[in-house]
């Protein structure tokens, strides 16, 4: 044994252990990397959660303070809402933790941008007008960004068969939907988020207390 470590190790032995080490080294390598991804995907989840939870609770609480108020019109009268299967507009109220508050113009569509599309809300101040604004003329926020499609469902409480109470556009022009369900989706059709939100009229603009109307000629 003392004559083997005073002749030192051959050339091969010397090979044998520098791969037995690489191999080792790229072990460990693969490892931290797995851990460094997996700390990456972890904290993208959360992050995207805690964007949807901020969504949803924007969205929940604009929904929640929309105007009844009846506006005429030569082709109808109602309230200021327009609701389709891939956008829906209203007239609610702003919290004031997002800036100016009071009643708004909104719209909810998706929108070109550089991630091929996003899910964009539209808003103005509100003005005593018969009609919703020009939309390319309003300040615009990216609420999700990647979407690529957006379906909404209204559901009307006064139908009494609940398989026909939902319906993907909104028909009746003297009232407000009781709900509305949306499904956003990205690339291929993924489903990004999927949202139900009760709407409440504003006590103050809700015909049946106050009937309060705005003409086509007023403003």
């Amino acid at each position: 044994m003392m004559d083997r470590l005073l002749r030192g190790f051959t050339l091969v032995e010397m090979l044998v252990v520098m791969v037995l080490l690489s191999l080792i080294m790229l072990a460990t390598i693969s490892a931290l990397r797995g851990v460094a991804q997996g700390s990456d995907r972890t904290a993208e989840h959360f992050v995207r959660l805690d964007d949807e939870r901020t969504v949803s609770d924007f969205l929940r609480g604009v929904f929640a303070r929309v105007s009844a108020r009846r506006v005429t019109r030569p082709e109808r009268s109602g309230p200021l809402f327009e609701g389709a299967p891939d956008h829906v507009a209203w007239v609610g109220v702003m919290p004031a933790r997002y800036g100016a508050g009071g009643r708004t113009f909104f719209r909810l569509a998706i929108e070109p941008s550089e991630q091929g599309g996003a899910l964009v809300l539209r808003y103005l101040p509100w003005s005593d007008q018969p009609r919703f604004p020009d939309w390319q003329q309003t300040a615009a926020q990216v609420l999700v960004p990647g979407a690529q499609g957006l379906a909404l469902r209204y559901r009307d409480a006064r139908q009494p068969d609940e398989s026909l109470a939902w319906s993907p556009s909104w028909r009746p022009a003297d009232d407000l939907p009781s709900a509305i369900a949306l499904v956003v989706t990205g690339a291929e059709g993924v489903p990004l988020q999927a949202l139900e939100f009760p709407v409440w009229g504003l006590p103050r603009s809700d015909p049946r207390q106050s009937g309060e109307t705005t003409s086509a000629g007023g403003g």
